[in-house]
């Protein structure tokens, strides 16, 4: 079983890599990182069977980084570690795929690893649905066989089209395969709703102006592109340009 460790202090890795290395002859730890973000490169490129992920991280914490990586290819097995108990148990219950408590002792290490050498449909969808139910720093999406992340300020808007939806940011657009419902229920009042198929940043918002065609539409500061807004939002985004 290939294993990656991800934790933002040093000996904590260095004491787990000692563990498994030492006490279980068919594990080998191919990657380490030391936050959310190195974990997601890493898991790119050495595609590990299992990850211990430390759940408080400094930029992208365990739980986070934990929903991006159930959608990679396959997935890896999850187990979190914490010094925190009663944290672990508010944040991800019994759905999760695992945790143990540090300092980490080797008995409960062995438990673990039996026990999430396969992980279940549900479980992972668990993780994809996001078990704590957290707003994401970050957007991911698949490109080419990868994982790409997008950071959550430097996207300008959602828009749904079918089953897609386009994440428009100041770098470019990528596709994601979620509902434009739970992305506004996820990141409002950051986004706000300006017709059926799309949600855009409210800092994004240079104007609400006239386009040629007689459309109230929205302009956006960094692409300067311009989405239409329906007389169904029109007064909710009125109202709140005028709070802020």
């Amino acid at each position: 079983m290939n294993v990656m460790i991800v934790d933002d202090e040093p000996l904590a890795r260095d004491r787990l890599r000692a563990l498994l290395t030492e006490e279980f002859d068919d594990i080998e730890v191919v990657a380490e990182a030391g936050d959310g973000i190195q974990a997601l490169a890493e898991a790119g490129k050495h595609t590990p069977d299992l990850v211990f992920l430390d759940v408080r991280m400094p930029g992208m914490d365990g739980i986070e980084a934990a929903r991006h990586l159930a959608q990679l290819e396959p997935a890896p097995a999850v187990v979190f570690t914490t010094a925190y108990d009663d944290y672990a148990l508010e944040a991800f219950g019994v759905h999760a795929l695992g945790y143990l408590l540090k300092p980490i002792k080797v008995e409960k290490l062995s438990e673990v690893i039996r026990s999430v050498a396969r992980p279940n449909r549900a479980q992972l969808a668990a993780l994809k649905d996001g078990v704590e139910k957290q707003s994401r720093s970050h957007i991911s999406a698949r490109m080419r066989g990868n994982l790409v992340l997008i950071k959550l300020v430097d996207v300008q808007y959602f828009q749904a089209d079918q089953k897609y939806i386009t994440v428009r940011h100041t770098g470019g657009e990528v596709l994601i395969e979620e509902a434009l419902k739970d992305l506004e229920q996820e990141f409002a009042p950051r986004f706000i709703r300006i017709h059926r198929n799309a949600l855009v940043a409210v800092d994004a918002i240079a104007a609400v102006e006239r386009d040629s065609l007689g459309r109230t539409v929205v302009r956006l500061r960094e692409t300067g592109d311009c989405l239409e807004v329906s007389r169904r939002h029109l007064a909710e985004l009125r109202e709140l340009l005028k709070a802020i």
